[in-house]
């Protein structure tokens, strides 16, 4: 392959630009040319396309966000879009495509692979880490830590107070940012969607939280699960303790990556060009027990996500 096109797509997530950086370094010394492709699958269909090199990527690693920026495309759905995409791509003589983002951007990956045999290669750029092919996806690492300095401060002010803090965390239909940072900050409740709990349950937590001398509490609340203001009202009411909920919302996509991600943005950019580089379309990149792997893009995609049963069961007994 000669010309690679690359883009982020959907959510932002720290470590997109480590990622983009890989692409374009590696391409470059693997002797192709790197297109970056702005504000994703809709820069693609209005032709936002530029052309990097070295220096374009200087001293971004360190850097949260995406410097080719992002968007959501609801409309590259469409056949008739994806027939637009396609032109561009041939117009500008792009031999293959990475792509960095979450599941919406993985399908629009697929469908420039399987319906118009344009090489693709998935690179997993999502805090959420919802994507069952991979232990770990782009981003997931950093928002963790992320969550976890904000309700450290948060116990901080909730210890001055005898208060209890519910606080929820992104991570849509998947509990996962909440589970990690909700065990490794010692938050006395985790609540994710994949699991139903009772508000019994919680006031009893909370109360034998008391009665063993705690003087705050911290509930961290998946957004999939419910509604940070919502649970605080209604555990006050249950309980009598003043409950205040906050919402880290978008704190957690951005800030500079942590090394985990930076890493990851690394590996997983430079697997992705070795791949087009053999003429290997059509993969996404993963990691599986602290390996990089890559998979089939419809059969990565087909794999169901499970929650961590275990690690769940296990903060029950950790959170108290």
């Amino acid at each position: 392959m000669k010309k690679i096109g690359v883009l982020t797509s959907g959510g932002d997530a720290p470590g997109m630009n480590s990622a983009i950086r890989a692409v374009v370094r590696s391409g470059i010394e693997m002797g192709m040319e790197v297109y970056g492709i702005k504000r994703g699958f809709a820069g693609l269909l209005s032709g936002e396309i530029i052309e990097m090199n070295r220096k374009s990527v200087s001293g971004i690693i360190q850097r949260g966000g995406t410097i080719l920026y992002s968007a959501r495309c609801i409309e590259f759905k469409e056949q008739a879009q994806q027939k637009i995409a396609v032109d561009k791509i041939k117009e500008l003589g792009l031999d293959g495509l990475v792509t960095i983002g979450g599941d919406g951007t993985f399908q629009g990956a697929r469908s420039l692979s399987v319906n118009w045999d344009i090489p693709t290669i998935g690179i997993p750029g999502t805090i959420d880490n919802d994507l069952a092919y991979t232990d770990f996806t782009l981003g997931f690492d950093t928002a963790c830590n992320t969550a976890i300095n904000c309700i450290n401060n948060l116990r901080d002010t909730m210890n001055s107070h005898r208060r209890v803090s519910v606080v929820e965390v992104m991570g849509r239909n998947c509990g996962d940012i909440a589970l990690y940072s909700g065990i490794s900050s010692g938050a006395e409740v985790v609540i994710i969607p994949e699991v139903k709990i009772e508000m019994s349950e919680i006031v009893e937590r909370l109360q034998a939280s008391r009665r063993r001398g705690k003087s705050s509490n911290i509930i961290v609340l998946a957004e999939g699960a419910g509604n940070a203001m919502e649970y605080a009202k209604q555990i006050e009411e249950a309980t009598g303790m003043t409950v205040r909920g906050q919402n880290l919302g978008h704190i957690l996509r951005g800030g500079s990556p942590s090394m985990v991600d930076r890493m990851l943005g690394v590996q997983f950019g430079y697997r992705a060009v070795q791949l087009l580089n053999k003429g290997i379309g059509n993969r996404v990149i993963g990691t599986r027990n602290e390996q990089i792997v890559d998979l089939d893009i419809v059969e990565a995609l087909a794999q169901k996500y499970e929650y961590k049963k275990d690690l769940y069961e296990a903060s029950k007994v950790l959170c108290m």
